[in-house]
């Protein structure tokens, strides 16, 4: 149960320091979108 609450919230969605202070998912969701526009400029 403390696992599950470890990796499935707590790690995904508290702010990092190494991700400017984004969440995971927030960072990894920026990532992605900034990546797609790149890909469809080219």
């Amino acid at each position: 149960a403390i696992t599950d609450y470890i990796v499935g919230y707590y790690s995904a969605l508290r702010p990092h320091e190494y991700n400017g202070g984004l969440p995971p998912n927030e960072s990894e969701n920026r990532y992605w979108k900034n990546s797609n526009s790149v890909a469809s400029f080219c």
